[in-house]
């Protein structure tokens, strides 16, 4: 007897009579009612198929002996709708999507943080975290003010509302860049000190942290995606072969973006202690 199924589980593999094309409907008129707790199709025999582009499923043939279903099912009018291979390849599609769009910003935010971490070169992206209480609202520096480096050691700050001046300075202060602003009226001005070797190595620490940090969010990209394909795997969607395949393409893609990390680490690092 074939393993019983829930009605909060609808039928997901695709049927097809003998004697008849491909359906993906199955109606309950084509079914009669034995005892109370079973359905039995009239047609002695339908071959059983799991298809899917990642690997090959097994044929399984039912023969004319009762199916058991849940006694909710009974009371359903209708039509059960079996997915389609394009379902289950849009649904798989999108995971495989979904996580890499996730693991592509958890770079862009592994490197705005390497950013932010200063070096012994001026780089307007150092100011990229400062945030400027702009009317009573906290903003970014860099979207009220243009940030430019007059040469390798200064940066200048323009506002484009000079009223802001001193709520960019005060951000400033209150930053941990460690720099000093030199507020004309007009424009502010910032003199990078020189790095002492106790510091570079204090910034290569950080730096590290939020290396693995990063490390850390790709690996829950990749797990929470292995939970979506076993999902899949419970839905009668994808195969246990299937789902393994796809783990396997999923750990390239980790191993990938972890390599993405290591190579933003070691650049900032070699930056941090360049003297």
């Amino acid at each position: 007897m074939a393993a019983p199924f829930s009605s909060t589980s609808p039928v997901r593999s695709i049927f097809s009579p003998i004697r008849s094309p491909l359906q993906s409907f199955l109606s309950h008129s084509d079914c009669f009612q034995k005892g109370h707790d079973c359905f039995k199709f009239r047609s002695c025999n339908f071959n059983l198929y799991s298809l899917s582009s990642a690997a090959s499923y097994s044929i399984v043939k039912l023969s004319s002996k009762p199916i058991v279903v849940n006694p909710l099912l009974r009371k359903r009018v209708g039509i059960v709708r079996c997915a389609t291979i394009e379902e289950i390849e849009a649904e798989k599609s999108s995971i495989e999507k979904e996580a890499k769009e996730k693991m592509e910003k958890t770079i862009e935010t592994v490197r705005t943080n390497f950013n932010s971490i200063r070096t012994g070169r001026a780089n307007p992206a150092m100011l990229d975290k400062v945030e400027v209480e702009y009317y009573g609202t906290p903003v970014s520096l860099k979207s009220i003010a243009q940030i430019s480096t007059p040469d390798s050691s200064s940066l200048l700050i323009q506002p484009y509302d000079k009223s802001s001046l001193k709520a960019i300075e005060k951000a400033i202060v209150n930053s941990d860049l460690g720099m000093t602003p030199n507020n004309d009226g007009e424009v502010i001005r910032m003199s990078l000190p020189q790095l002492t070797t106790e510091r570079r190595k204090e910034f290569s620490k950080i730096v590290a942290k939020q290396a693995e940090e990063g490390k850390v969010a790709v690996r829950n990209i990749r797990r929470d995606a292995l939970k979506a394909y076993e999902k899949l795997e419970k839905e009668k969607k994808l195969s246990e072969d299937n789902v393994k395949d796809l783990s396997s393409d999923l750990q390239k893609l980790t191993d990938e973006y972890m390599k993405k990390i290591d190579s933003l680490f070691k650049q900032k690092e070699k930056e941090l202690l360049t003297v």
